[in-house]
Parts: C-alpha cells; structure tokens; sequence
C-alpha cells in the first residue's frame, strides 16, 4: 500500500501534487492543519508499505519513524525543517536540506528535474521564499503578471493551512489537494476553479484587512510582537500575516500569537528577511516548539510564559 503524509500548507501540497503527476499512485492520505506536525505517529504500516513523507520535521517524527522501518516499510521523506540525526535504513530515502533558501516543494522539484516546476514556484511563494521562487521560475519565462499570479495561489494555499482545526479553514488539506492534483499547470487549475480559487483570494483579502489593523503588543526596533483575538479568522491569518509582516520590515523579527481551544498561546515566529536564523532554535527552546531557521513556531504557550518567551525572542534578535 502507497500512504502520502504531508502538511496540510502549500508545501507540502504542492509537494505532493508533483510527486503523483509524476508518479500517479492510489494511496491512503494522511494530513492535517498546518501545525499537525506528528502525522507518522498516525501511520500503521505493514512489510513492504511504501511511505511517502512530505514537509514535516525528521526530528519530530523521529520515533514514530523508526518504528515504521522497524515494520518493513520502505521510506521517501522529503524536508527542510530540523531533522537531527538522520537514521541510516536501507529502507529510508531521505532528500533534506535545511537551509533557509529552499523548501521541500523545490527539493521535490530538483528530484523531478524541474517536470512540475510551477507548482514548486507556487509553494517557494506560499513559503514566503520570494528570492528562490523568482529563481526557481526563470527557467519558465513567465511574465509578471504570471509570476503574481503563482505568488498569490501560493499564499492563499499556504494561508487555507492555518487554523486551530480543521473546521476552521475554507477547506479540508487533503480535499484542497485533490483539487491541485488533476491540473500539471497551476495556470490551469485557476482557469478551470474560478470558484475555489476566488473564495481563497476573498477569504484571503477579508481576513488580512482585520489583522492589519491589530497594534503590537510589544515592539523594538529589532522584534515585535502581536497578540491577535480568539477568533477564527484570526487563526487563520496568524501565518500569513507574519509573512506580511516580515516582508514590510525585512530587518525585524516578528511574533504572531494566537489563542487556542486549550485556552493558551500558539505562536508563529517569522526571523528578519535580512537575517533569516535562528527560528527553529528560539522554538525549539519551547516544549512544543519548532521549526525551520527563518520560520518557526509554537504550538501551545501557556499565557503566564508570555513574558519569558518575550525575552528569549528579544535575545536571539537583539
């Protein structure tokens, strides 16, 4: 059996519908919101399962990983969020890079050699790679217009994995990937989709306005931080808006907080486009922090850590 985990953001979507253009394959999806981080700890295998693992952290999936090899599957892990020690498995295949530059939908690009690559463009702009998507896309000879027009698919799809749950975003990841899957062009999918294309443009839109009137919390010239309200749109935003934010002051660190249903803080960390480290080890210095060196986060801060997160943040960016 063929099982595809992948994060439910443009990343790992975009990921994988490159792979099954490539390799079309009838397989068992797991996936989730974009902080559904753990995805292989819900994967039960049997020998010779064939496991393809998209965009979520070695290092975070690092037992249940072990396990599934332990079991006689074979492994294809794609990423480029900390990974740790990588194990050596003849059933593992492990493509990861961690640099800020790249993110796995290019390293699924570069193992394609380039067959989906607007697809891979799509994901480095939803990823806030801006550099590496217009790199990636010169090969293509797009216009401009083209160009803006995969820089907004890519935010709006990595903008539809942001939420407290499920039934927070417009639509489910795997349903959205299912969706992509069918189209070898992004430029075709928006011409066929006007409809979910359009409600993700709108959703998209409505929601950024409400959070860019929110004032930060607290700010220095090297962090901020914003604390947005218990609400679903802001849930859904807290990502993307960190993007915004770090794209209008590139020589800033940015935190977006948002409440969750355990009445605590989830945290989106974006480093300085000027500067992008550190992240993953400011998050990872949390208990259920991680992430990659110019975008991280935390998935539960109790409120009373506020201020200790605070001072961490300002020390990693001052």
């Amino acid at each position: 059996m063929q099982i595809d985990v992948f994060n439910g953001d443009a990343d790992g979507i975009c990921a994988l519908v490159q792979l099954r253009l490539a390799q079309p394959a009838q397989a068992k999806r797991v996936t989730g919101i974009k902080r559904d981080i753990e995805l292989l700890a819900q994967v039960a295998v049997q020998a010779d399962d064939q496991v393809t693992v998209l965009d979520i952290s070695l290092d975070k999936n690092r037992v249940a990983l072990e396990q599934i090899l332990a079991q006689g599957a074979k492994v294809f892990y794609v990423d480029h969020h900390q990974a740790g020690d990588i194990p050596q498995h003849p059933n593992l295949t492990a493509l990861i890079d961690t640099d800020a530059n790249t993110c796995t939908s290019l390293l699924v690009d570069h193992y394609l050699q380039g067959k989906y690559r607007a697809w891979a463009v799509t994901a480095a702009f939803g990823d806030n790679l801006l550099d590496s998507a217009q790199l990636a896309a010169k090969s293509l000879c797009l216009s401009e217009e083209e160009l803006r027009k995969l820089h907004d698919l890519g935010v709006c799809i990595n903008y539809n994995g942001y939420g407290g749950s499920v039934e927070d975003l417009h639509f489910a990841p795997e349903s959205l990937f299912t969706e992509l899957v069918p189209y070898a062009s992004p430029f075709t999918f928006m011409q066929d989709n006007r409809e979910i294309y359009q409600r993700l443009l709108t959703g998209y839109a409505d929601d950024m306005a409400l959070a860019l009137q929110i004032k930060p919390e607290y700010q220095t010239a090297a962090i901020a931080v914003y604390i947005l309200p218990d609400e679903a749109w802001a849930r859904r935003i807290s990502g993307v808006f960190g993007n915004e934010l770090a794209n209008c002051t590139p020589e800033r660190a940015h935190a977006v907080l948002s409440y969750t249903a355990q009445q605590d803080f989830q945290i989106s960390v974006r480093a300085p486009l000027t500067n992008k480290t550190g992240a993953d080890e400011l998050c990872a210095a949390f208990p259920t922090g991680g992430g990659r060196k110019s975008a991280a986060g935390i998935n539960h801060l109790p409120l009373s850590e506020l201020p200790v997160f605070i001072r961490a943040f300002e020390k990693k960016y001052s």
